[in-house]
């Protein structure tokens, strides 16, 4: 009898473990994994991972790089891991973010004929967004922005920091943050918590005061930009755009935008690339409601960093013109990866082209270009978090 019931009571529990187990939620997908096609060739896509150690400074890319004729690139700092951001403070020192290996803020540092590397921040998760301004370094994470005041003097002990806005959505997916202060407003995005939902008070591009108050939206639908500028000219805020993921291999090209007005809305979740509404949220909506991009930057381009040129090294031809970084497709079988150069058209258009090439070797990304920095003396410096480097642009001699 003993040995009956402890087989029932085996066979109860063994019931009752198969039935909480069946009950038990499958796991939750990642948000860049929602909308995947089922297909073998999808399933085996996933965001690029970057490099744990930066790459030596022999092993670079800079060699295969190719640009317009009379320009040169060189490599500029090398070793400088997960480099996104990049800012000018005084006396010369180049600030430089990170994003998800890297978690600091670097400062590059003139001596003599040599460049020292210090880390600033440190530990500090998704240290992405930089400005710098009056002597006062602005940082932006997934979670808060924070002011450190009198950075120049501070490199090796930046102390606390005066924080400005902690009410940040935080998350994963599109969180990190790109900074540009214009007319003393801090302007900063809030990109989709996904890849497509319906993004409530996310994707948008807000500004604050500095001492940040008075947070207002300058722009919707934007699903996820980290790289945007302001045109000396005009004033207009334009910025890049990536697109959705999974449509297909081909569409939805990211976005060139420009904002032309107040209370903008540029098409996201319920239009892509200004022409194709999304098959999910795009019943009911017609693409005519919303701003069209101001020239397309390719499928999954993975576009970034951009900056208008306002040196007076290269040619008259770039004078005022957008540079833009395409950090490459991770979602797309053939990848590619440059940095581009745009020019408005003065009617909300805009003509984009290749100008430094060679990130891409074999199918396999050497580098990445993320964003820019116009130098005092008109050259030009290119990010690189795949590497961890840093490549100067010149003309001339």
């Amino acid at each position: 009898m003993r040995t009956i019931r402890l087989h029932a009571i085996f066979a109860a529990a063994l019931l009752s473990a198969i039935a909480a187990s069946a009950q038990q939620a499958p796991a939750e997908e990642p948000g860049w994994a929602k909308g995947r096609p089922k297909t073998e060739a999808a399933q085996r896509m996933a965001p690029v991972p970057a490099f744990p150690i930066p790459t030596a400074a022999d092993k670079l890319p800079t060699a295969k790089f190719k640009l317009p004729p009379g320009f040169k690139v060189e490599t500029w700092a090398s070793g400088v891991l997960d480099a996104r951001a990049l800012r000018q403070g005084a006396n010369d020192v180049v600030f430089v973010s990170t994003l998800f290996v890297g978690n600091k803020v670097y400062a590059i540092v003139p001596k003599g004929n040599t460049r020292e590397t210090k880390t600033v921040i440190d530990k500090m998760e998704k240290a992405a967004g930089i400005e710098y301004h009056k002597g006062s370094l602005y940082l932006a994470t997934h979670k808060q922005i924070v002011r450190y005041d009198n950075i120049d003097t501070k490199l090796d002990n930046a102390g606390t920091p005066t924080v400005l806005y902690d009410k940040l959505p935080g998350g994963e997916d599109h969180s990190w943050k790109f900074l540009r202060i214009h007319q003393d407003k801090l302007y900063f995005p809030i990109g989709a918590p996904c890849n497509i939902c319906d993004p409530g008070e996310y994707a948008r591009i807000y500004r604050m005061n500095l001492d940040g108050s008075g947070m207002e939206t300058v722009a919707s639908g934007v699903r996820n930009t980290v790289g945007f500028d302001f045109d000396p000219k005009t004033g207009r805020l334009w910025f890049t755009d990536n697109g959705r993921d999974w449509l297909s291999e081909e569409i939805p090209n990211d976005e060139l935008n420009v904002v032309t007005g107040p209370n903008q809305h540029f098409g996201y979740p319920f239009c892509h690339q200004g022409n194709i509404p999304d098959p999910e949220f795009g019943w009911g909506k017609n693409c005519s409601e919303f701003v069209k991009p101001a020239a397309f930057l390719g499928p999954h381009a993975g576009s970034l960093g951009l900056k208008f040129y306002n040196g007076k090294m290269f040619p008259a031809k770039y004078q005022g013109a957008m540079f833009i970084a395409r950090h490459g497709p991770w979602n797309r079988t053939v990848k590619y990866a440059d940095v581009s150069v745009a020019w408005p058209d003065g009617k909300g258009g805009a003509r984009v082209e290749p100008f430094m090439t060679g990130f891409v070797e074999n199918n396999s990304y050497l580098g990445r270009p993320v964003d820019f920095l116009v130098m005092k003396d008109g050259s030009l410096l290119v990010s690189d978090d795949h590497a961890g480097a840093i490549y100067r642009i010149s003309y001339g001699k």
